[in-house]
């Protein structure tokens, strides 16, 4: 299941890193969030056009596809960062100190591998849609409109890329807690329990329901 975590900071390198490339993956999730926000206004002047001058956008469906790698992959180093990807608790939730750090690294160090031939494959798939020689620099385009697909397929691999840096900063974090045998590491996410998530939802909405200095 998806959690409630936190990143815990200090001096370090590590730390630092953490913090920079945290820095990045805040901007790809504001531009995914942008995508979001723009499919929701052409939305608006396709149904809009529809309905009052009987013209709906022109290439709304194309717009769409272009937008969706945007949506969908651009914040995934993000949430991974604060530990908000699906994940099974139901063991790994039991394990305590040092033996909880080795089966993180363990699984950690395996999505890592799988996501490095993600980024082989989507580049290749980029490489295979962009051409210098081409109009518009692509091979291939859209059906409607001609859009060409090759930005939308160098969304993949750059959103790849990202969280691949994001799992070897994470892989640096379990090892330095293995071999301190550390309980609140820095740079990994901390999974929080329900009582705590709780605690914290009640401290930001506590201040809403005290009455202002006009009443």
């Amino acid at each position: 299941m998806a959690g409630s975590s936190s990143v815990l900071e200090d001096g370090s390198t590590l730390s630092r890193l953490d913090r920079g490339l945290h820095q990045l993956e805040t901007v790809l999730a504001l531009i995914g969030g942008l995508a979001v926000f723009s499919l929701m206004l052409l939305a608006v002047v396709s149904v809009g056009g529809r309905n009052f001058f009987n013209q709906p956008l022109p290439g709304y469906v194309d717009w769409i596809e272009q937008a969706m790698p945007l949506i969908a992959f651009v914040g995934v180093a993000y949430t991974q960062r604060l530990g908000g990807h699906i994940r099974m608790d139901i063991l790994v939730g039991r394990l305590r100190g040092r033996v909880l750090w080795i089966a993180e690294f363990i699984t950690t160090f395996l999505m890592l591998l799988l996501m490095l031939l993600l980024v082989w494959g989507s580049w290749a798939h980029f490489q295979r849609s962009f051409d210098f020689a081409a109009p518009w620099w692509s091979r291939d385009s859209s059906f409607d409109i001609r859009l060409p697909l090759w930005p939308a397929k160098l969304v993949v691999p750059v959103a790849f890329a990202v969280l691949s840096l994001r799992l070897v900063l994470q892989l640096w974090g379990y090892a330095v807690a293995v071999v301190r045998v550390q309980t609140r590491p820095v740079a990994v996410p901390m999974i929080e329990d329900a009582a705590t998530v709780a605690a914290k939802e009640a401290e930001t909405v506590s201040g809403f329901d005290e009455p202002g200095p006009d009443r």
